[in-house]
């Protein structure tokens, strides 16, 4: 899988140095694993000291996409690399190979060439030290996990938290959680744990209604602060002299 994997991102073709290199095994395992990827029918041209291409791939079906649902996908995939962590964006690039594979020749070409870019400016996100691949895993299993955490006022907490979701944003990655601690909601700058690892509290199947009401809460906050809006503009403060 991770062979097929390389063969679908990289451009072709491909040296069996540099397939090694990204499938982290030696070349000589690299040789007996293109021999078997052909043997069960996909089909790979080249040969050792010229180069591999994939071309064509029986474990995908066709796929046609029009251009702009190509560029679509291709700032999605690409906005990962700005929004998500590695391991994340990695994922993103290797399904976009996997769909660029099953385009006819015309559509991949096009892909090459999608004129829209996702991009930020070198340094705005914090560095995130802990594992979030370890939290990602938790909120699917639904198993607490233990942080230590510094807010923004430098205060120092360990905590338990039942996680809920990841939110991704330019500037920061954020877990929404339950505190076990507070015995409340909490929202939680990933960049700001030192020290993140695995709980022993199970809370499913509370996940679900959780969640729910986090997002009532907030969407009836939302409400709130857009009726004081409102009646704001409804009644400007009085002028000085009246």
């Amino acid at each position: 899988m991770r062979l097929l994997a390389a063969l679908r991102r990289l451009p072709s073709p491909v040296t069996a140095e540099r397939l090694a290199a990204e499938t982290e095994i030696s070349r000589r395992q690299l040789y007996r694993d293109v021999a078997t990827l052909r043997a069960g029918g996909v089909l790979i041209d080249g040969a050792a000291g010229f180069g591999y291409t994939l071309t064509e791939d029986p474990a995908l079906p066709p796929q046609s996409f029009s251009r702009l649902e190509t560029e679509a996908l291709m700032l999605a995939v690409g906005s990962l690399e700005e929004l998500g962590d590695e391991r994340l964006a990695q994922a993103g690039r290797d399904a976009m190979a996997r769909i660029i594979a099953t385009l006819p020749d015309r559509q991949a070409r096009q892909s090459m060439h999608a004129i829209m870019r996702s991009w930020r400016m070198p340094g705005d996100r914090p560095e995130i030290a802990v594992d979030v691949d370890l939290l990602r895993q938790s909120c699917w299993d639904e198993t607490s996990v233990t942080i230590t955490y510094r807010d923004r006022r430098e205060r120092v907490s360990e905590r338990e938290i039942l996680p809920l979701g990841l939110s991704y944003s330019p500037t920061t990655l954020m877990l929404v959680g339950w505190c076990l601690l507070r015995e409340d909601y909490r929202t939680f700058e990933v960049a700001r744990m030192e020290r993140l690892e695995a709980g022993s509290t199970s809370f499913r199947p509370r996940r679900v209604e959780l969640l729910r009401r986090y997002q009532a809460m907030r969407m009836a906050e939302w409400e709130a602060q857009k009726a004081a809006e409102r009646q704001a503009l409804e009644d400007p403060p009085p002028q000085p002299g009246n």
